[in-house]
């Protein structure tokens, strides 16, 4: 076992000022951290049934595979406008300053297909909130969300009523 947090490099004032963007690049670099930080998001989840595992661009896609591995699922994707090609579901959602929209192809889930959300980064949860709504609306049926790491102190897990599963918080 390694220390997951040695291996999150702080970016100071990234991407605006007063911002400390929190770098995974490393993580993902290394193979025992990589590996280890997939093994403690999927854990909590082997046994619930997953069907599908979704997850949130860009960053979500590359932990989302690696734990439908673990888990024995599928694998879905939310993107952002204009990048899916066949008939999509989308919504809409409010930022801090402004609105931003999330897609999935609207045949992505059959019969209630049971699903994990998968991200990178818990912040606000709006992203989070957004694309449970969307994966409802769509046909899917969530069971939870994994995430990297979880900035408690934006709250963003009051957002969020299913189980919840963070690696690392801050």
């Amino acid at each position: 076992m390694v220390d997951l947090y040695t291996y999150i490099v702080d970016v100071p004032d990234f991407p605006e000022p007063g911002v400390v963007f929190k770098d995974i690049t490393p993580l993902l670099a290394s193979p025992v951290a990589f590996l280890q930080a997939v093994d403690e998001m999927a854990e909590p989840f082997l046994a619930s049934g997953v069907d599908i595992v979704v997850g949130i661009e860009s960053r979500g896609f590359l932990l989302a595979g690696s734990i439908a591995e673990r888990i024995g699922s599928g694998v879905g994707l939310v993107r952002k406008p204009g990048k899916l090609p066949r008939a999509i579901v989308s919504v809409t959602y409010d930022l801090e300053y402004g609105t931003d929209s999330l897609e999935i192809h609207e045949d992505a889930f059959h019969g209630g297909a049971r699903v994990l959300i998968v991200d990178d980064v818990l912040a606000t949860g709006g992203t989070l909130a957004a694309s449970k709504d969307l994966i409802n609306k769509a046909g899917g049926d969530v069971v939870g969300a994994t995430m990297l790491m979880e900035l408690k102190f934006l709250n963003g897990r009051t957002r969020f009523s299913d189980p919840l599963h963070a690696v690392l918080t801050y």
